[in-house]
C-alpha cells in the first residue's frame, strides 16, 4: 500500500471510530510508528482536522463535526486526486496505483469522464524495461529488504552495490533510487536505467534516523550565472523552466536570458540541446570552455 492509498484509509477509518492508536494504525499498515506520525502532519497540513489525544487510551481522531459530513473531499478534491494517481499509473505502470484509483471511484461514485486537467507523458518503449526494476525497488522498500547491483556511472564505470532502499524518485523524464550505500558508506542516488542484474536480498536493514537531513543535505552542483541569446522559438522553454524575469528583450532577432546552470557537463549537454536557437555570451570563459566542449563533438564527426 502507497502514501496516497494509506492516508485515504487512515480517514475512512477515523470517520468511523472515535479514537485509534498510533500502535493500532502501524499494525494495520505494517509501517512503523514514525510513520504514522509523519502521516498525521501530512494530514494536518492538508487541513484534515486531525487531533490527538494523550494516555494510555490516546490516539487520533476527527473533529466530530466533520464526521456529520462524511464528504471531507469535495468532488473537485477527489478529481485532482484521480488526474494526479492517472498521472502517476502512466509513467510508473503499477497495479497498486490501478487498484488505487478503483477503490477512490468506488467510494465517492463515477466522476465526469471528460476531467478539467489532463496530464500526458512520453510512452517511451524503454519505459516498459525499467518497469521490473522500479517493482523491485519499491518492494525492497516496503519490505526494508537490502538490494544487491551492478551500477555504471555516467562515465561507463561498473561497480557492484549494496543499498538500504529509502525513496523511489520520478524527476522530469527518469526513475531514481534514494538509499544508503554499503559500499560508499554514504546517501546515494541512482538512476534506475543505470542498474543491471538487480536482486532482492533476504536481508533485512532497519531504517537510519538520521537519513531524514542527509536528503537535504545532499551534494548540489556549483552554479554559475550565465547570459545567453536564445531565439523566439525556445522562449517559452526558459520561461518553464527559470520564468519570465530570466528574459528580456535584446533586438528584433533575439532574447538575452539570464540564467544559472551547472559548473559542468551537465550544463554543456543542456544548452548544447537549444542548437542554432542559443548564443552564450557571458561570461567568456565559460563561452571558451562551451566551445571546447562543442569542438569535441565535432571531432567525432571529422573525415579520415
Amino acid at each position: 500500500m502507497d502514501k496516497v492509498e494509506r492516508l485515504i484509509s487512515i480517514i475512512m477509518i477515523l470517520l468511523k471510530k472515535d479514537i485509534v492508536s498510533t500502535n493500532a494504525f502501524a499494525q494495520l499498515f505494517h509501517v512503523s510508528k514514525r510513520t504514522i506520525l509523519r502521516d498525521m502532519e501530512t494530514l494536518s497540513l492538508s487541513n484534515i482536522p486531525i487531533y490527538s489525544v494523550s494516555g494510555v487510551n490516546g490516539g487520533y481522531g476527527i473533529l466530530d463535526e466533520y464526521k456529520m459530513d462524511k464528504r471531507l473531499l469535495s468532488s473537485s478534491d477527489l478529481e485532482n486526486i484521480l488526474t494526479a494517481l492517472g498521472g502517476l499509473g502512466k509513467i510508473m505502470v503499477s497495479q497498486e496505483v490501478e487498484m488505487t484509483i478503483k477503490k477512490i471511484e468506488a467510494m465517492v461514485g463515477p466522476l465526469p469522464l471528460q476531467s478539467s486537467i489532463q496530464l500526458s507523458f512520453y510512452d517511451w518503449e524503454g519505459r516498459s524495461e525499467i518497469l521490473p526494476i522500479l517493482i523491485i525497488c519499491q518492494e525492497s522498500i516496503l519490505k526494508r529488504r537490502l538490494i544487491s547491483f551492478e551500477y555504471m556511472d555516467k562515465d561507463g564505470a561498473t561497480t557492484t552495490r549494496m543499498v538500504e532502499p529509502d525513496q523511489l524518485h520520478f524527476s522530469e523524464t527518469s526513475w531514481y533510487l534514494k538509499g544508503f550505500c554499503l559500499y560508499r558508506m554514504g546517501y546515494r542516488t541512482f538512476k534506475l536505467s543505470r542498474i543491471h542484474h538487480l536482486t532482492m536480498d533476504e536481508k533485512t536493514f532497519s531504517p537510519r534516523e538520521y537519513l531524514l537531513d542527509e536528503r537535504e543535505a545532499r551534494y548540489q552542483p556549483q552554479l554559475v550565472a550565465v547570459q545567453a541569446l536564445i531565439s523566439p522559438s525556445i522562449k517559452d522553454q526558459f520561461i518553464e523552466r527559470y520564468g519570465r524575469n530570466c528574459i528580456e528583450t535584446y533586438n528584433a532577432e533575439f532574447f538575452l536570458a539570464t540564467i544559472h546552470v551547472p559548473q559542468n557537463s551537465t550544463g554543456f549537454k543542456f544548452l548544447a540541446s537549444f542548437g542554432t536557437n542559443l548564443i552564450i555570451v557571458e561570461p567568456k570563459p565559460y563561452r571558451e570552455d562551451f566551445r571546447t566542449y562543442l569542438n569535441q563533438m565535432m571531432e567525432n564527426y571529422n573525415e579520415e
